[in-house]
């Protein structure tokens, strides 16, 4: 008969083997992708990251998850939880029709600038942020919405070291906002999470968001790596859905998303700041990026 004293310290070696397994399993699901970021990081490249089990919320792996980090138009998803907020009062205006105005014109990122449409819906507009980046469609929703009314979510969702910054400008002078956004992969990845769950605020409001956030076009960094359809795979295939946010700007590359396979799913960001200064760096950047991505697919399915 087993000593009664030896027998539940024999079952705590048991389950600290069994932990201590699946930690050496996890390390070794993500070294291509920590060997990646690591090459960034010994050439000068600032680098943060987080991975969690979407199911459980177990740390997969991190990399300086605490660092604030400029993430550019990942920070439009606190302006779609705005919206998407308040389209749970029966009397905000669905399909109130918002105008474009001089003062809302933007280049670069989306498309409404190349049509010819002077208006949309708001929820339309906040597709168009979520499927293209679309910056004439973010200024314009963020001056009905207003840059405060943003901060008070964004604080709401219990968020204090990420945040939407300012309107998007083709130019950023001495006295605006060095970045459009800024955000801890650590709050964002939980973030993401949440409206997987449908916890970050209400159950539609956090569907309303993946549902937009599921419709994003780029899937150029981490994401390149899952084999899907940029231009459709909201629904999924090979047993695989995806929503993902990119921010791209001159030397910041950075993705947020929640990844489900048949086997798992995981909430996973990425944020990288470099010097843009040539296009072997910026392909780098890419490569290690797309490199965690290998090691998410691997993962989950």
């Amino acid at each position: 008969m087993a000593s009664p004293t030896r027998e539940p310290s024999r079952r705590i070696r048991q389950r600290a083997r069994r932990a201590r397994h699946r930690s050496e399993e996890t390390a070794d699901s993500f070294a291509a992708g920590f060997k990646a970021l690591g090459v960034l990081a010994r050439n000068g490249v600032q680098v943060s990251a987080r991975a969690i089990d979407l199911a459980s919320g177990r740390e997969l792996f991190s990399v300086d998850d605490y660092v604030v980090m400029p993430t550019a138009g990942i920070g439009t998803t606190l302006l779609l939880a705005e919206v998407a907020a308040r389209l749970d009062d029966p009397t905000f205006e669905s399909l109130m029709i918002l105008d474009r105005e001089a003062q809302d014109q933007v280049a670069h990122a989306g498309l409404w600038q190349h049509l010819q449409a002077p208006s949309f819906p708001i929820a339309d507009l906040a597709a168009l942020v979520a499927s293209s980046g679309d910056n004439l469609a973010t200024n314009v929703l963020l001056r009905q919405v207003g840059l405060d009314a943003v901060h008070q979510r964004t604080e709401a969702l219990g968020l204090r070291r990420s945040a939407l910054l300012d309107f998007a400008r083709d130019q950023r002078g001495p006295d605006d906002a060095p970045h459009l956004s800024v955000g801890s992969m650590k709050e964002l990845t939980w973030l993401f999470a949440e409206f997987a769950r449908g916890e970050a605020m209400s159950s539609a409001a956090s569907q309303r968001v993946v549902d937009w956030l599921s419709l994003n076009m780029d899937l150029s960094l981490v994401a390149s790596a899952f084999g899907l359809d940029p231009l459709s795979h909201r629904s999924g295939t090979h047993g695989l859905t995806l929503f993902n946010k990119t921010g791209a700007d001159r030397g910041v590359r950075a993705e947020v998303g929640v990844l489900r396979g048949p086997r798992a799913g995981v909430a996973y960001s990425v944020a990288t700041s470099f010097t843009d200064s040539d296009l072997i760096t910026r392909l780098a950047v890419i490569d290690a990026m797309r490199a965690v991505g290998g090691d998410l697919l691997e993962y989950v399915h």
